[in-house]
């Protein structure tokens, strides 16, 4: 199945009109009288989109009805100013009312091989699942200059078919730890959402759009659910090189 192309004017109007999509997602599953589960992701255009949730949205989203995971985490502590939880709780978890027990972060403090492993049994444990796959509601997922997404950089394309749920990988530039979902788990969500913005994210956004040939060598680009729905969300910026005619 074919990604779907969603292309803003700027930053701000990709994060307000995806949480609007959020919450309807999420009004949606509890009026099936059901929990909506979230893969969050780090960086510049999450934080966008983690605040107008908190700001804009708060008062339309029953938090006890959303449990909240992440992607992939740092092998940091919680405070470190490099941590994807530490992200989210500024700019999200600590304006919301939500219940600590919906909050489900990587431990990444703890040793990581130990807390993949601890992680996969969480997510099994609150994530539907089918064939012991779990089936998250929604996985927002990033992408770096240089293809990667979640903590899948190149060269470790094994991650992507791994057998287990969580894995640990490492980033080849600062050989820094991290922990991170696997392809299997990616590619089994409900809806998988790629949030983009930014010039110097352009043409891999084409090539891997296009499925040039040199786009094998980018994980993002193996992200492709065979039941569940893709979605790339662009700022203007990011889409230069694709043709929107």
């Amino acid at each position: 199945m074919d990604p779907v192309i969603r292309i803003f004017q700027s930053p701000a109007e990709l994060a307000v009109e995806f949480a609007s999509d959020i919450v309807s997602g999420i009004m949606a599953a509890v009026h099936k009288e059901q929990h909506f589960t979230i893969a969050l992701s780090g960086g510049t255009t999450p934080k966008t989109l983690f605040s107008v949730l908190a700001e804009d949205f708060n008062g339309s989203i029953p938090w006890k009805n959303v449990h909240l995971f992440w992607g992939d985490e740092r092998c940091v502590a919680p405070e470190d100013q490099h941590s994807n939880y530490k992200l989210a709780k500024e700019y999200l978890l600590d304006k919301i009312d939500i219940p600590v027990t919906n909050i489900h972060r990587i431990k990444g403090e703890n040793d990581p091989v130990v807390e993949a492993g601890r992680y996969a049994s969480e997510i099994k444990e609150f994530v539907k699942s089918k064939n012991g796959i779990p089936i998250f509601d929604l996985i927002i997922l990033g992408m770096g200059t240089d293809g990667h997404t979640a903590s899948i950089f190149p060269g470790q394309q094994a991650l992507l078919t791994s057998d287990k749920l969580c894995d640990v990988s490492m980033n080849p530039v600062t050989s820094q730890k991290r922990i991170t979902l696997t392809g299997k788990v990616l590619n089994n969500a409900a809806l998988l959402a790629f949030l983009v913005t930014g010039k110097n994210k352009a043409w891999l956004v084409s090539e891997i759009l296009t499925k040039a040939k040199e786009a094998d060598y980018y994980p993002a680009a193996h992200i492709a659910p065979e039941k569940g729905k893709l979605e790339w969300l662009l700022d203007k910026e990011a889409s230069i090189f694709l043709n929107q005619e």
